[in-house]
């Protein structure tokens, strides 16, 4: 029953990592697929967020303003500890149901975390091995101008609000190092992949 973290900061190649994983048979639990789960039209969550922060947070279908609620919560500390106490718990549970879930279907299931605020929520939570998806900041504001259509500035805001790169090395148990190319990442989570069961057994 393994459970590995897999997390990295805004365009470090996570994404890339997980689907690699999950083609070699990894189960994925995403993390921000979750948070939207939780936050569905009609939740106790959405609803909590609506009390917490108004209603314009609410679209008129019901759903969650996802741009609203970030303009609101971004460079706002507090308001993003308001937020996070109530998204968090709520993930924490569901993330916990679906690890249970796939090993009642499998015992033996590698259950793989991919979690982006690993470090800021869920460090100290029982994992047996923490994957870091790791590239420069330079790189990252590159790929955020160049892939995600962002300006210079907004990319650089995005990278600097969060945590530091050598916060999330520091608890590595794996760095996978994604500067170059997919070839190259592919290739060393299939070597990651393929020394699991020697990682474990440690």
């Amino acid at each position: 029953m393994p459970l590995i973290a897999l997390t990295g900061g805004i365009a470090s190649g996570k994404s890339t990592i997980a689907a690699r994983l999950k083609a070699a048979g990894a189960v994925i639990v995403d993390a921000d697929a979750l948070v939207r789960e939780v936050q569905r039209p009609g939740s106790p969550v959405l609803a909590e967020i609506g009390a917490a922060f108004g209603s314009e947070m609410i679209t008129e279908d019901g759903a969650l303003d996802r741009a609203a609620l970030g303009a609101r919560v971004f460079g706002d500390d507090d308001a993003l500890a308001r937020l996070n106490a109530i998204v968090h718990p709520a993930v924490r549970r569901e993330s916990e149901r679906r690890f249970r879930e796939a090993w009642e279907e499998d015992p033996a299931a590698v259950v793989v975390y991919d979690v982006p605020l690993l470090v800021e929520a869920r460090a100290d939570d029982p994992w047996d091995l923490i994957v870091v998806a790791h590239a420069a900041s330079d790189t990252r504001l590159r790929r955020l101008i160049d892939l995600r259509g962002m300006t210079e500035a907004d990319a650089a805001a995005r990278i600097a609000a969060q945590i530091s790169d050598a916060q999330r090395l520091a608890i590595a148990d794996v760095v996978i190092d994604t500067e170059g190319s997919i070839d190259e990442t592919h290739r060393q989570v299939d070597d990651f992949w393929a020394s699991l069961p020697d990682r474990l057994a440690n």
